[in-house]
């Protein structure tokens, strides 16, 4: 309740409404983390090509947030209104996936929805923005993460039960994706959220000029260019070894929900408030590096330590990797960016985010085949710890507000 009375009449609505939204955000984390590739791989024996269609998919939507930015911007939309279009088309492409039962009517429909889902992130971080005080932020966005890792840890027991009983369910479990997208968007549709600007250069792109003069940005997402890709490396990887029996595994449903998520959702659940009052406190680049390492360690033990005790200590590292990870992976460029500019950096971000993540579970797949998946583990940690050292030389350097003029090639016009 203190933290509530620290918001505004509109900032208290949209942190009710994104608490709601939490609940539904839990259930379609499980879709895109795990049980669309599960669906793919048990029931309808998927290939190559079509599971890292369906894994680079966020990844995919990723590349496209700099080009919904834009056009929000055009349409002189809220960023919330944007984002409520969004998840209803995104639950429209999931009923069509349940339409269409087979092989590749689920993967394309599905791959879409995901798709969409993820290019909404930098809307979102802007409604944060434009909702939240700076010195909130970590905590109140901490309590809706809360809320999705808990309802995504309740939906994995269902879910696990629900296609370990009968995988021909797996279009039930899509028509269950599809409304929990369409009450995300009736969640976003009341949240706060300023029009965002016009750009003084227009085209697609224009986003990414924030990149233009900013040294610190650049290296920064340099560095989180070698940490996720190795990290996006592993993480389609971890339903594979454990689903197909190729790999000397055969676990069931209920196995591998314990594994990838109930047991990383319990330590997010735990560990969430813990991370968000870091956020708002800590230096970031050492909060970014305490979160890498434990990147690296979870790899290192799910892939490389055994199996059960290395699943579990996997598992668990995971979740505190996570839980700190969604903080800085959403919320990281309100430290550097102006307000009205707060989506172009996001975009920024997710723009590059989906260009290692396009290519990071088709190189995974490939190295698993041709060479073996204990030499994608060793790569991805060390990518990872590199990714550390390079961020060291910046803990000494503060982080400082950018201004309205950073990136652009030209200064407003003044108008009639």
């Amino acid at each position: 309740m203190a933290l509530e009375g620290g918001l505004s009449p509109a900032g208290l609505s949209t942190y009710q409404r994104e608490r709601g939204r939490a609940l539904f955000g839990g259930i379609l984390e499980t879709a895109a983390s795990t049980y669309l590739l599960f669906i793919a791989v048990r029931h309808y024996q998927a290939g190559d090509i079509a599971k890292s269609l369906l894994s680079s998919s966020v990844s995919a939507g990723l590349l496209l947030a700099p080009l919904v930015v834009h056009a929000t911007s055009l349409l002189r939309w809220r960023a919330a209104q944007t984002a409520a279009a969004i998840f209803a088309l995104a639950g429209a492409c999931f009923f069509l996936a349940a339409l269409l039962p087979t092989a590749w009517g689920m993967v394309l429909f599905s791959s879409l929805a995901l798709t969409v889902i993820a290019a909404s992130v930098p809307l979102a971080t802007q409604m944060i923005q434009d909702s939240y005080p700076e010195k909130l932020r970590g905590r109140l966005f901490s309590h809706a993460i809360a809320i999705r890792v808990a309802a995504a840890a309740g939906f994995s027991f269902f879910a696990g039960w629900f296609l370990g009983a009968d995988a021909a369910r797996s279009v039930e479990t899509l028509l269950i994706f599809s409304a929990a997208c369409w009450a995300s968007a009736w969640c976003l549709s009341g949240c706060h959220s300023e029009v965002l600007p016009l750009k003084v250069v227009p085209h697609p792109l224009a986003a990414l000029r924030v990149l233009r003069g900013d040294p610190q940005f650049q290296w920064t997402l340099g560095c989180w260019m070698l940490m996720g890709f190795g990290n996006l490396m592993m993480n389609p990887l971890r339903v594979e070894v454990l689903a197909n029996p190729k790999h000397g595994h055969n676990l069931s449903s209920t196995d591998i929900s314990l594994l990838l998520i109930v047991i990383p959702n319990a330590m997010r659940l735990v560990l969430s408030p813990l991370w968000g009052w870091c956020f708002d406190r800590m230096n970031f680049f050492l909060f970014r590096i305490l979160l890498n390492l434990s990147f690296a360690s979870a790899i290192g033990s799910f892939f490389l330590a055994g199996e059960w005790g290395g699943w579990i200590t996997g598992a668990v590292l995971y979740g505190l990797a996570f839980s700190g990870g969604d903080i800085a992976w959403n919320l990281w460029v309100t430290k550097f960016a102006p307000p009205s500019k707060t989506a172009d950096y996001m975009a920024t971000h997710t723009f590059l985010t989906g260009i290692r993540g396009v290519l990071a579970p088709g190189v995974a797949f490939w190295i698993a085949s041709h060479v073996s998946v204990v030499f994608s583990a060793i790569l991805a940690a060390s990518l990872i710890v590199l990714a550390s050292l390079l961020l060291l030389r910046e803990i000494r350097n503060p982080l400082t507000r950018r201004t309205d003029s950073v990136g652009e090639l030209d200064p407003p016009q003044p108008t009639a």
